[in-house]
């Protein structure tokens, strides 16, 4: 039996002098400057950790591994991360969204096809980052199948795996996800996966601005996702009884005041 695996994730990479595609505090939370983001991959090299893509990890190698993963297709995706991830040897899967292809700060159709010519994996985070929890079947397989289609023909490859966004789903999405043809679906649950994970509810660990190296090596090791855990399960729940729309818009007001 393989070990388990944490699978990271990531999203844009902040540049000097370089605009996000988003300002608001919830988004900013989630962006690691550049150097941060080179410290990590430097320390998972340097002590003897590999970089996978989701194939990669679904297949659970033996030793200290993580699957390195990018949410939403922006430009830093190319511009930024793959160089700094080449230069370490490590593999990682990009989740795009298949709207946002083309627009201010996000990868062109010609800059996803030279992300994957650099044999990096191509994931689908659906067509226009809505939460599929809200959606009707029709709308999930535009989200989803749809989706997952419009890359496919963008690269010239299928697209086997899926995130979702905001890691929010139901049972009709893993349903249609799989009637589609993915291999995978990942949530954003604070979980390392391995062989007894059920591959359509993949946990993932986002890691966030301010993420110091004695923290993400708890991340990497499994450490610190306990405490993760009893957090999201709170959040979950004021999910339930507020609702997405309503839930956002509180947690950003207090995401500001902070």
């Amino acid at each position: 039996m393989g070990a388990s695996i944490t699978f990271l994730m990531y999203h844009e990479l902040e540049l000097p002098g370089r605009p996000l595609v988003q300002s608001d505090a919830g988004y900013v939370r989630y962006i690691l400057s550049l150097e941060s983001f080179k410290s990590q991959i430097r320390w998972l090299q340097q002590n003897g950790w590999r970089g996978l893509s989701v194939g990669e990890a679904l297949r659970y190698p033996e030793g200290k591994s993580v699957a390195i993963t990018f949410d939403d297709g922006c430009e830093t995706d190319l511009i930024v991360a793959a160089p700094v991830l080449k230069e370490n040897g490590f593999n990682a899967t990009f989740y795009v969204t298949a709207g946002f292809i083309g627009k201010a700060g996000y990868l062109s159709s010609a800059q996803l096809r030279e992300l994957r010519a650099l044999d990096f994996e191509i994931g689908c985070h659906s067509m226009t980052h809505a939460y599929l929890d809200d959606l009707s079947p029709a709308d999930l397989r535009r989200e989803i199948s749809d989706a997952g289609k419009n890359i496919a023909g963008m690269i010239g490859h299928g697209v086997e795996h899926f995130s979702c966004p905001g890691g929010r789903y139901s049972a009709t999405a893993i349903e249609v996800a799989k009637a589609s043809g993915y291999q995978s679906l990942a949530t954003s649950r604070a979980r390392a996966n391995s062989t007894a994970t059920n591959p359509f509810l993949l946990g993932r660990v986002a890691v966030l601005r301010g993420t110091e190296n004695a923290g993400f090596e708890r991340i990497c090791s499994g450490e610190a996702l306990a405490k993760m855990r009893w957090m999201e399960s709170a959040r979950g729940a004021a999910r339930k009884l507020l609702g997405n729309a309503l839930y956002d818009r509180v947690r950003g007001q207090i995401l500001r005041e902070r």
